[in-house]
């Protein structure tokens, strides 16, 4: 059987003969299988990942005879899971949510076929909280995502059956979206990797939307090295995605292990907030302690506005996913309530009957922030706020590399332990919702293991575009 390191590993070992794409297929969908009781996946694409094997086996065939490498992409070989709200032409895709029932991709999502195109594999869809709306994963229609380090905790969210992909080597590499942490908060609770790019970084297009204006695609990693690489395929400007930028895509595998010495902020009150486990507090430290003993420079300093961090996100992104999931009505696509009986009540049952209780939640506050009366002093306000949070966040990394923080408060929690609670378990992104509301790029890297055999996760932070070097620190951790 073979056993997954690196991504340069692996393409290593396919070119030398120790093992073939198909052969890799295979093991993968075996081993998905084996695995089911995680329900990480809603559906394997056997048919078409082994239709791709077989023309990677062959194109690396024809470039081992002809002794050139040119024509065999970055990432051949690389079985790839697909969080479901990612579109993959003539492909399921459903937000792990009931209302999107039955419904196939009629296109792929740029990232799909920049992936595509540098000859990776994509093995299936990855289960998710529901519209990608959730901190643990407990929010799909199709199950809970179960952590595969303790079945009895939660893998966190959204992209909860991205990182237990990972973490349990169901495939070597899973793409998440993350619109205020639901990348790096399940990475932080599977000892995975997870990076959020730049806002713009990455193009969104043919990704199913919750909230405009904050969701990034990134991936889900072993490693920092694979994270960048990953990274750099699937990074640039997309005239499908008017939000994309046309800032120049660096070579960031290149960018790794500079030896260049970094300021690093950490902000003083993340570290000291009461309610931060004191085994994630000291990981972090340790962390830090390292760093400075590898010649950075570390200080602390203050960011005001921290109570004020996860009030804003749920105001603007609550509003956002009120308009984004306006157009799932039962009439156009997917679930259609057996019970309606004429166009009112086709609307009303089947987006009460085919969405879930959070989506619900956050489409009626979004509503209630939106509407006439309380714009001024919900959503008017919470753009003010931002705005402040963006100059501030801007305001420390002018004078520092990178901003620290915990990647989250604590390790996984139970399962149930914050479900009856909203605000509790919105509390679960403190730290993470930063980088979305300002835009910036932020990566989950694992520092630690705490006495619960749970790992802890510490987060970076850097300026715009400014990957390369977020890959390069992350990689000393």
């Amino acid at each position: 059987m073979y056993s997954f390191s690196t991504i340069q590993k692996l393409q290593a070992d396919l070119k030398n003969g120790v093992t073939t794409c198909v052969d890799l297929v295979n093991q993968a969908i075996v081993n998905i299988e084996a695995n089911k009781e995680l329900n990480a996946f809603l559906e394997v694409f056997s048919v078409s990942a082994l239709a791709q094997a077989k023309l990677v086996d062959e194109k690396i065939k024809a470039t081992a005879s002809t002794n050139s490498a040119s024509k065999l992409g970055k990432l051949a070989g690389v079985i790839i899971g697909l969080k479901d709200n990612i579109c993959y032409k003539n492909h399921k895709v459903s937000a792990s949510s009931k209302i999107l029932q039955g419904f196939e991709s009629l296109y792929s999502a740029t990232v799909v076929e920049k992936l595509l195109a540098e000859d990776a594999i994509i093995i299936g869809r990855l289960n998710c909280d529901e519209f990608a709306m959730g901190s643990s994963n407990e929010n799909s229609a199709y199950g809970n995502v179960l952590n595969p380090l303790n079945k009895k905790f939660v893998p966190g969210g959204s992209s909860g059956g991205s990182a237990v992909a990972v973490a349990a080597n169901l495939c070597y590499v899973a793409l998440g979206s993350d619109t205020g942490g639901s990348i790096r908060q399940p990475a932080s609770f599977t000892g995975t990797v997870g990076f959020k790019p730049t806002y713009g970084r990455v193009s969104r297009y043919g990704l199913i939307a919750y909230a405009s204006s904050f969701d990034q695609i990134g991936p889900i990693t072993k490693t920092v090295e694979d994270a960048a690489l990953i990274t750099q395929i699937i990074s640039g400007l997309d005239g499908n995605d008017n939000t994309s930028s046309s800032h120049n895509v660096e070579n960031y595998i290149e960018q790794l292990h500079s030896g260049k010495k970094y300021k690093i902020a950490y902000l003083k009150e993340c570290v000291e907030a009461d309610g931060l486990d004191p085994e994630v507090k000291q990981a972090v430290l340790n962390t830090l302690n390292t760093l400075k003993e590898n010649g950075h420079t570390i200080e602390a300093v203050s960011f005001p506005y921290l109570d004020f961090l996860v009030p804003t996100y749920y105001v603007l992104t609550t509003a956002e996913a009120s308009s984004n999931l306006s157009r799932f009505d039962g009439i156009h696509y997917g679930y259609r309530s057996p019970n309606a009986t004429d166009l009112e009540s086709t609307y009303k049952k089947s987006r009460s009957e085919g969405f879930g209780a959070e989506v619900k939640r956050r489409i009626m506050l979004g509503t209630f922030v939106l509407s006439s009366g309380y714009y001024d002093a919900y959503y008017a306000k919470g753009q003010k706020v931002r705005n402040l949070i963006h100059t501030k966040t801007k305001e420390i990394l002018s004078a520092y590399d990178f901003i620290v923080t915990p990647s989250t408060p604590g390790t996984a929690f139970e399962f149930g332990k914050n479900s009856a609670d909203p605000i509790k378990m919105y509390l679960e992104d403190i730290f993470t919702v930063q980088a979305n509301i300002a835009g910036v790029p932020a990566i989950s890297v694992p520092c630690g293991i705490h006495s619960n055999g749970l790992p802890i996760g510490i987060q970076f932070m850097a300026n715009y575009f400014e990957e390369g070097k977020l890959f390069d620190v992350a990689s000393e951790v």
